[in-house]
């Protein structure tokens, strides 16, 4: 379980090695991406607050990257953080997530990206719920949920 030391870890001495790389030109993904989808990923832009489809959607099944498809996150660890937008406790593997210090808007935050395509998720803070205590704060646009097949 990842902790917020781990993660601030990552932001000063590199972050895991991912399993694969996928990476497109700015042509190709305009061309794969919604205007929104691209706005949010690509150039490291957010939806507003409570907007997203996926913010009170509690399916069971994956969270994937929009871009290349990479499992993010996992719906056992989504819970409502009331903050406006899905939130996670931790990534489905330790290196699904890239992680970078953020200082846009006079801030400082931990921005969360793919690790597989660099695509913008969101953030991650420490103030989520017990045991590891990390809120990782994503936008609705940069994923997509991969239902779990219900047996019958």
């Amino acid at each position: 379980m990842l902790t917020w030391k781990e993660v601030m870890n990552f932001t000063v001495n590199g972050n895991p090695i991912p399993d694969k790389r996928v990476e497109k030109t700015d042509s190709e993904w305009k061309e794969l991406l919604t205007p929104e989808q691209y706005r949010i990923t690509r150039l490291k832009g957010t939806e507003a607050p409570n907007s997203g489809a996926l913010c009170s959607i509690y399916d069971e099944g994956k969270y994937n990257c929009i871009c290349c498809g990479t499992p993010l996150f996992d719906s056992t660890i989504k819970f409502s953080s009331s903050s406006g937008w899905p939130s996670f406790t931790q990534p489905i593997t330790v290196n699904a997530i890239k992680y970078e210090k953020d200082t846009a808007y006079g801030m400082v935050r931990v921005e969360v990206m793919c690790n597989t395509c660099d695509a913008h998720l969101g953030h991650v803070f420490p103030d989520g719920p017990a045991p590891s205590g990390l809120r990782y704060c994503i936008n609705s646009e940069s994923m997509k949920l991969q239902k779990t097949e219900k047996k019958i």
